[in-house]
Parts: structure tokens; C-alpha cells; sequence
């Protein structure tokens, strides 16, 4: 089934913003020898042309971009990146959106806490301050490309890409058809402009993303618990426990319950877990990516 004109004119605006923002993590990544992995690239490493992650449960999550250290070709790297794109041009899609891009990063983030990856999203054309508040609540951080400035931008290179609901199909066809006969250069043009009407949330996102990438472990901080649980069925009984509580009383012989450990990084991130045993307390130091 053929789509709308004006269907096929968002999806071409916002596979453009998807294919220029590319270039930009391209830089980044080859200054620092990360893999990018993008959709529509062949790569054997994994199947198809969707870039796709399996979460702890083993459900498929199909997203934009991932930057992954030690990834390559015919290897899966650690994701230590990962930013989703989308375009919408109405506010009544906007969160609806924000909530697709939660529900296909989230699990994944969770499922690599340990390594804490950078979660971005670089969203354009009409979104409502809720929804882009809502990306910000969970940890995403956020370029916001708005319609104004696209509409402007293109308007630099003498196309018209303002449209709505009501638009004519001739209209958006006459668009659709301009926007096929811009050149490459153009599209570049186009794209500066867009980022330069947006320089500050751009240049913040872009020096987050490096802090992340470039971070240090500046500590470990490990802290083995000993002793027995202590339970109360009220918070005044508690409360008045440890108000009572006496460290010089605790026994030599007492057996380990658990072991905290703490990462703290040269960029504000932290990472933390508690383990059971000496073993698994290891074997997470030892999967952590010693940057």
C-alpha cells in the first residue's frame, strides 16, 4: 500500500536528521576507536540490518544508534552509548514516542547497568515539555531539534517543508519532490543550520556523551557486611534499635552476609552492587571496562 505524501515527507525529514546526526557520533567514535553500529549497516556480527539487543528476559529491542567498546565487524562490543532519533510533527504523537524510546532502551541500560551506558535522544519536529521532561526523568539526555528551526533551515536552500495535518496531497508531493532533488552538500547545509540553531543543547549533549565515553575510574569502594538480619515489624521499634545499637558488642566470629562495592567514575557516574560471595563480587570487578 503507497504511503500519504505527507507520511512520506516526516519520514524523509526525520531519516534525514537520523543520517546527518550520524556523521557526528562517526567523529566521536573514531577519535576514541569505538564501534558505531547503525541501522540499515550490514554487519555480521549480528543478523539483519536492524540493530537489535536482547534484554535479560531475551526480548529483541530494536534500536538506533549503540557505541560499543571493543565491538567490531564479526564481534558484539560492550554498549557503552546508546541514542535513539525520532521525529514527530504533531504533539499528540510526542509522548507517545517518549515512552516507545523508555520502553526500547530501558531494559538494555538495565541489563548493562554495571557498565552504565550514556542513554541519549535526539528528537525533532513537535514535542511537548512533559514528554521531553519525561526522557530527562529516566536518565536520557536530550537534543531537541525544533519544527521552527527545521522548517527554517530548509528554507536556507529554498525548500518548503512546513506542513501539517491539512495539507494537500499535491503540496506534499511538490515536497517530497524537492526534497529528492537536493544534493548531498545541501543536505549538509541544511543540517549545520539545524545545529546551529540549537548549538547550545547540541554542544552540551556532544560534551556529556565524550564525558562518558572518556571517563576514569578515579575509586573502588568495597565494604564487606557482616552479621546477622535484624527485623522489626514497626519503624519506631527500629528505629529505637538502632538508637541502641552498640558496634563494640558485635562478635569476631560472625559470618559474611555480603559485599558492597562502589565505582565512582572522573564523569559523576557511579556503579554499585552488592554480592554474596567473594566469587561474584570478583567476577563483576573483573567485567568492568577498565577506563
Amino acid at each position: 500500500m503507497a504511503k500519504a505524501p505527507v507520511h512520506k515527507l516526516g519520514q524523509m525529514i526525520g531519516e534525514f536528521i537520523e543520517k546527518y546526526f550520524e556523521d557526528e557520533l562517526t567523529q566521536i567514535c573514531e577519535q576514541r576507536n569505538l564501534y558505531l553500529d547503525v541501522v540499515g549497516k550490514d554487519r555480521p556480527a549480528r543478523k539483519g540490518k536492524k540493530v537489535s539487543w536482547y534484554d535479560v528476559y531475551g526480548n529483541k529491542h530494536d534500536l538506533d544508534f549503540v557505541i560499543e567498546r571493543n565491538g567490531s565487524e564479526t564481534e558484539l562490543g560492550i554498549p557503552v552509548a546508546i541514542i535513539e532519533c525520532a521525529w514527530r510533527r504533531y504533539t499528540k504523537h510526542s509522548k507517545n514516542k517518549a515512552q516507545e524510546i523508555q520502553g526500547a532502551v530501558l531494559p538494555i541500560a538495565e541489563k548493562y547497568k554495571y557498565h552504565k551506558p550514556f542513554l541519549g535522544a535526539v528528537i525533532a519536529g513537535v514535542y511537548t515539555e512533559p514528554s521531553i521532561s519525561q526522557l530527562n526523568s529516566c536518565g536520557f539526555k536530550t537534543i531537541y531539534f525544533e519544527y521552527e528551526s527545521i522548517v527554517a533551515a530548509f528554507s536556507s536552500v529554498g525548500v518548503d517543508v512546513n506542513y501539517d495535518e491539512d495539507t494537500p496531497d499535491h503540496e506534499a508531493v511538490r515536497m517530497v519532490e524537492a526534497l529528492e532533488q537536493l544534493s548531498v552538500d545541501s543536505y549538509r547545509q541544511v543540517f549545520q543550520q539545524v545545529v546551529s540553531l540549537s548549538s547550545q543543547e547540541v554542544n552540551t549533549f556532544k560534551s556529556t556523551l565524550e564525558e562518558a565515553l572518556d571517563r576514569q575510574i578515579q575509586q573502588i569502594i568495597i565494604a564487606p557486611l557482616y552479621g546477622s538480619n535484624s527485623v522489626f515489624p514497626t519503624i519506631d521499634e527500629a528505629i529505637d534499635y538502632l538508637d541502641n545499637f552498640d558496634t563494640d558488642e558485635i562478635p569476631e566470629d560472625i559470618e559474611l552476609m555480603k559485599i558492597y562495592i562502589q565505582i565512582r567514575y572522573s564523569n559523576g557516574d557511579n556503579v554499585s552492587g552488592e554480592f554474596s560471595t567473594n566469587k561474584a563480587a570478583t567476577e563483576f570487578l573483573a567485567s568492568t571496562v577498565r577506563v
